[in-house]
């Protein structure tokens, strides 16, 4: 989209005005608000309201007013219900939008400065920094171990550490490491961005186009009601006609003209008696009442004829991350060599940082918690020195003076933590089982070290140069919900089959799969696959495929539709941006966790 040079000096104020003119806004394009008039008239175009107005006009024609204003007041009641209900959903919706970060700092003109987010041009060099959310995309020219989490638009809880685009090797991943998206949070670190796409362009913005291109189909309820509608209609045009000719038939004695209107009374009386009036008030009422009892149980039902939609689910569709699991990195498993899990524990929270943003270090902390170290305890000593992560070491170490000693604490990947403990072949064997044995699980495998220097001169200059004695290892992983697997049997159980989608890797979506007792879990079928394979093809393999696994956004689109084209009623749950297309594609869409990123 852009002509840069990927230069970290920036643009110049005047490039900016120009390529704001040329660009836009970084700003998605607001969504047209429906006005009064045209939700009634929608609602009005229903098949049973139009019965229900044709009843009126005909009562009034028969020169029974009374009659025909009771079903205008039916229809003026019905609109009411229809209209409060979708507001009160719009105005909750509403309330919860808040999409991207006000203020950005980038280079204009050779110096630092802090602009809002929506004036951001392609070609700006934007600075990232801990706890900022990221408002547009764009490649990554410096990185000092930056870390991102990408799971809105991914899926996955993992952060991803970002390199510099000049030592990035290709990849046919999607999703680059080189590079930042708009709509995830930086855990860790600094970065110099330059701005590539903003606004529509955007990953992010790509979701919300999918979103408002995706067709206002009827539900099932609606197609069956206007079949009945229709029949009816069919029903009471046939007798009408047949009534008013026999009628006509059989008052031979009556003027020409008293004749026609005898016959034309006669037919349309029968006709009425055909048509339900009675059948959208009492479906409107009792739709209203499911959606009002489904309101108690926190989900907003913003289209009643969707309540009758939910009891004829035959597919459910669920992303992992955050809807079967509860997306918050947990520690799974703990294990030491020598079964001294309280020093595990201890170190392993000296190892973190103070004031935590990387999923996996609270959840560590909160093990420690848990485990009786409070923070406290951990982080009342002297902090001397750290030895900070990077991505190359993928390790890091914190230097205490702690409980009256020094103690040198490091934690991360076994691999690296391994080659600097002091540990003897036959160990060496053991420790990898067990890290194989944990990861088979799905598992994060952290290996934890010690090392305590006698004086602060002997404390080693690099994280290299320690010799670790291994506390052990610690898994992590991001747990299922403790009611997933009883929603799961519960589902198999009414004939619902259950389908998990999701960004992360095939192996920890089995593993996860395993734990909430789904069933074929044999066949997986990747993003890359999906995107090799025709519609025909694909319709053909969701039949007997439930794993779906390094899925983009249009993957997921894809797999709703192709679902809802072999016949099925299909049913879409996710807590993520990366969820909406498929969610809006779904015949009923439950996004509530997904609201807290729109």
């Amino acid at each position: 989209m852009t002509e840069n040079s990927n230069s970290p000096a920036g643009l110049t104020t005047k490039d900016a005005i120009l390529r704001q003119e040329q660009f836009g806004k970084n700003e998605l394009a607001p969504q047209k608000q429906e006005s009064f008039f045209h939700k009634v008239l929608h609602i009005i175009s229903e098949p049973m309201f139009l019965l229900l107005l044709v009843a009126a006009a005909i009562y009034f024609f028969l020169g029974e007013p009374r009659d025909g204003a009771i079903m205008l007041i039916f229809v003026i009641g019905i609109i009411s219900i229809d209209v409060i209900q979708e507001w009160k959903t719009d105005k909750t919706l509403n309330a919860l939008k808040d999409l991207s970060a006000p203020h950005v700092k980038v280079i204009r003109d050779g110096q630092e400065v802090t602009i809002a987010s929506v004036d951001l041009v392609p070609g700006d060099a934007m600075m990232i920094y801990e706890g900022v959310k990221i408002p547009a995309d764009g490649i990554v020219i410096r990185c000092n171990d930056c870390c991102v989490d990408e799971s809105s638009l991914t899926g996955e809880a993992e952060g991803v550490w970002k390199i510099a685009t000049e030592t990035a090797l290709p990849s046919s991943d999607h999703w680059r490491k080189d590079y930042c998206y708009a709509g995830t949070l930086v855990t860790q670190g600094t970065a110099t961005v330059v701005v590539d796409k903003i606004g529509p362009a955007t990953e992010y913005g790509k979701i919300g186009i999918d979103v408002a291109s995706a067709p206002d189909e009827p539900t099932p309820l609606q197609k069956q009601t206007g079949s009945l509608v229709k029949l009816c209609a069919g029903i009471a045009a046939v007798l009408c006609a047949l009534v008013a000719v026999v009628t006509y038939i059989n008052i031979p004695d009556h003027a020409l003209g008293d004749r026609l209107i005898e016959s034309i009374l006669s037919g349309i009386t029968l006709a009425m008696a055909m048509i339900p009036e009675e059948f959208p008030v009492i479906l409107t009422v009792f739709l209203s009442m499911g959606a009002w009892r489904l309101a108690k149980k926190q989900s907003l039902v913003r289209k009643l004829p969707s309540v009758e939609t939910l009891g004829a689910v035959s597919v459910l569709c669920v992303d992992k991350t955050g809807t079967i699991t509860m997306n918050q990195m947990t520690v799974q498993e703990t294990w030491a060599p020598d079964g001294d899990l309280e020093t595990l524990c201890e170190v392993m929270g000296l190892g973190c940082e103070t004031d935590a943003y990387d999923p996996m270090e609270k959840a560590m902390l909160r093990h420690c918690e848990k485990a009786g170290f409070s923070r406290e305890h951990l982080f009342g000593g002297e902090l001397i020195s750290e030895y900070a992560f990077t991505n190359e070491l993928k390790m890091m170490g914190h230097v205490w003076f702690h409980d009256d000693e020094i103690i040198i604490a490091a934690k991360g990947s076994p691999e690296r933590i391994l080659t600097i403990a002091d540990l003897s072949a036959g160990e060496r064997a053991v420790i990898d089982d067990k890290i194989q044995s944990m990861s088979e699980q799905g598992l994060r495998v952290i290996a934890v070290g010690l090392m305590k220097p006698k004086t602060e001169a002997d404390i080693p200059q690099t994280i290299e140069a320690c010799q670790l004695t291994l506390c052990g290892l610690v898994g992590l992983a991001d747990p299922p919900r403790e009611s997933v697997k009883a929603d799961i049997a519960i589902c198999n159980q009414a004939g619902i089959r259950v389908v998990m989608i999701t960004g992360d890797n095939g192996i920890t979506a089995a593993s996860i799969a395993k734990k909430i007792g789904m069933p074929n879990l044999d066949h997986i079928i990747t993003g890359d696959m999906l995107s090799e394979m025709g519609d025909e093809e694909l319709r053909e393999q969701v039949k007997d495929v439930s794993i779906f696994s390094r899925v983009i956004p249009e993957h997921k689109m894809r797999i709703v539709k192709a679902f809802k084209e072999n016949g099925e009623i299909v049913a879409m749950t996710g807590d993520g941006v990366n969820d909406a297309p498929a969610l809006k594609y779904a015949d009923i869409g439950d996004g509530r966790q997904f609201l807290n990123h729109c």
